[in-house]
């Protein structure tokens, strides 16, 4: 047995030096090499998907050659075979230090986009926390607002839409555990922040249905009201009105199906002092 201990580990030994030596040729092999063939090297392996290669042969292109006009394309391809490898952590701090380096080069809308889908990769559920959406929600703003007209601006913009809803899909989650635990007033802040700062979402019917609940449950009848004719002037057609309406007395009822104005029913006059 201890021979072939010995035997393995001298084996072993062979091949650890083996892969050094293979390294070391490989290295030497790519500091011999034209900028322009090391590069297209870089662009093949990334169309092989192999992403962890071509963003060290990218960063090679511009350690070696740092004044070429290679080196500043590298470094954007270098972090978007970082983010192809779901390395995003790689990827979002190449983007940082070529921003730094070219802040008025024609790709930076691209380089902010490409930022804004690294977080966007890392958007988790909205039980979770939901920093890595409002980054990406932060990043797809400073695209939109300093490339208003870039080619990335209409995918930016879908995947804004999505960050808030989902950002409110959150807020909605933790309104509705206060509010079967019987904690109005929690659940009241969670809901108002819905129809707040998230008005172009999916969620505001419900938001607005969950505040009627809240102060119906407070005893708070005229609030209640108020929202409902709120939610029932900007969504008529909605389910979630329906489940309202039918939350309303007889009178209150009535004076919901009441046009002729004597009630602000705008979303915004639930934020006006009275």
């Amino acid at each position: 047995m201890i021979k072939i201990f010995q035997i393995l580990s001298i084996f072993s030994l062979f091949v650890l030096v083996g892969c050094s030596s293979n390294d070391k040729d490989d290295d030497a092999m790519v500091d011999d090499k034209p900028v322009e063939l090391l590069y297209n090297d870089a662009a093949d392996a990334l169309d092989a998907k192999e992403y962890q290669k071509a963003a060290r042969l990218f960063n090679e292109v511009e350690r070696q050659h740092p004044y070429s006009q290679w080196a500043t394309k590298a470094q954007l391809m270098a972090a978007f075979a970082a983010y192809e490898n779901e390395d995003y952590i790689e990827s979002i701090l190449s983007i940082e230090r070529y921003i730094r380096l070219h802040p008025g080069n024609k790709d930076n809308d691209y380089a902010l986009y490409l930022k804004g889908l690294n977080y966007y990769a890392q958007i988790s559920d909205v039980g979770r926390d939901q920093e890595m959406t409002k980054l990406a929600m932060i990043n797809f703003e400073d695209l939109l607002r300093a490339f208003p007209n870039s080619k990335y601006a209409r995918d930016a913009r879908l995947k804004l839409d999505l960050t808030l809803d989902h950002l409110a899909g959150k807020e909605m989650n933790v309104g509705r555990y206060y509010l079967v635990r019987n904690q109005y007033h929690a659940a009241i802040k969670r809901f108002l922040n819905v129809v707040s700062d998230y008005q172009t979402t999916t969620h505001v019917p419900e938001a607005l249905h969950r505040l009627v609940e809240s102060y119906l449950s407070l005893g708070i009848r005229t609030e209640a009201e108020r929202i409902a004719a709120v939610l029932g002037y900007n969504y008529p057609g909605s389910d979630w009105y329906e489940d309202t309406y039918k939350l309303m007395n007889e009178t209150e009822r009535q004076r919901l199906l009441d046009d002729r104005g004597f009630m602000d029913k705008t979303i915004e006059s639930l934020f006006r002092p009275e």
